[in-house]
């Protein structure tokens, strides 16, 4: 979906805690529904139900609670694909072909708007911002998950199957927004396989 850079976060976070999480829940709520920009603080916190002065205890600012978002739903993705390559152990193709079908499920759901971190990366192009960073970050680590599949599968150039393979999970995640949802499952699974089957044909062919 990777490890923290400096100065991506706050040097000393809160402690987890009811009023923390509720902040988090509104914010990661109204983030994803209505963009990132167009939420104000103000409009967290009047969600959240508390005071400014506890807002800003729990997140020295906006982004700071936007990279907090964004590092929860990497946190859950990672899990969910760990879980994918457990149940498919030893079948590389199997865990993708599971993985396209998990993303074709989300994307029908009816309060999909996209994949959170091509949104955020959108509507942050600095690279250098905290929340570019936090894109960043889990990209990487996507990259790498992508990477250790095709490599597992006898990849060629697990680096380069792994930017096809990013590219085709990118794309699903725009037509399940944009276009007809039912069709991502099926066609990301058949394109995740072309792409295996050529880097193993060319690693065989070698």
């Amino acid at each position: 979906m990777g490890t923290r850079t400096a100065g991506a976060t706050p040097e000393r976070a809160p402690a987890r805690g009811p009023v923390r999480e509720r902040i988090l829940e509104a914010g990661s709520r109204l983030f994803y529904a209505d963009g990132i920009r167009a939420v104000s603080a103000d409009k967290v916190i009047a969600a959240a139900e508390v005071s400014k002065v506890t807002f800003y205890r729990h997140f020295r600012t906006k982004d700071d609670l936007v990279v907090a978002y964004l590092d929860a739903i990497a946190e859950e993705e990672r899990a969910q694909l760990a879980r994918l390559r457990a149940e498919h152990a030893g079948d590389p193709a199997a865990a993708l072909a599971a993985l396209a079908r998990v993303l074709g499920t989300v994307a029908r759901a009816p309060e999909f708007r996209g994949c959170a971190f091509v949104n955020a990366g959108a509507e942050y192009a600095d690279p250098a911002h905290p929340v570019r960073q936090a894109v960043a970050r889990h990209r990487a680590w996507y990259a790498d998950f992508f990477a250790d599949v095709a490599r597992e599968d006898g990849a060629d150039h697990p680096r380069a199957a792994a930017a096809e393979l990013m590219m085709l999970r990118d794309g699903a995640m725009v037509c399940g927004d944009v276009d007809d949802a039912r069709a991502v499952a099926p066609r990301l699974a058949s394109a995740f396989a072309a792409v295996l089957a050529a880097h193993r044909g060319a690693a065989a062919g070698a």
